[in-house]
């Protein structure tokens, strides 16, 4: 099922039909607010005023294990991010990635078996 909108107007202006993609990423990404991602990528005036009076260099200090637990739920909302590879897609890829390989064994051994005989043929 597509998730295409029908942007066709009553006075009859049409205008392009925005596709969207379909997966896990989009559904995500519709229940965070714009103001949330803004404030992960931009820091604030206050972070920007304490990396000038010297504060942003503290970051070793404080509670150890509640700095790893933080950490550790940024492992995890970043994993969530990540559209995972179904079944058929890792055999496809795990495919490619082996015959690239075995193809890059067989063209290297080549050359080194050529340089062998040459090396041999020029200085006997």
């Amino acid at each position: 099922m597509s998730d295409e909108r029908d942007t066709r107007h009553e006075d009859g202006d049409d205008t392009a039909a925005v596709a969207r993609p379909s997966g896990k990423r989009s559904a995500r990404r519709r229940n965070t607010s714009a103001a949330t991602v803004a404030t992960i990528d931009r820091p604030t005036s206050s972070a920007k005023a304490s990396k000038k009076s010297g504060n942003a260099g503290r970051g070793g200090t404080g509670n150890p294990f509640k700095r790893l637990v933080k950490f550790l739920k940024e492992v995890i909302a970043e994993l969530r991010k990540v559209i995972w590879p179904n079944r058929k897609q890792m055999v496809t890829y795990t495919s490619v990635v082996l015959v690239f390989v075995i193809f890059m064994i067989a063209y290297i051994s080549g050359l080194d078996l050529a340089f062998i005989k040459g090396v041999n043929w020029l200085f006997g």
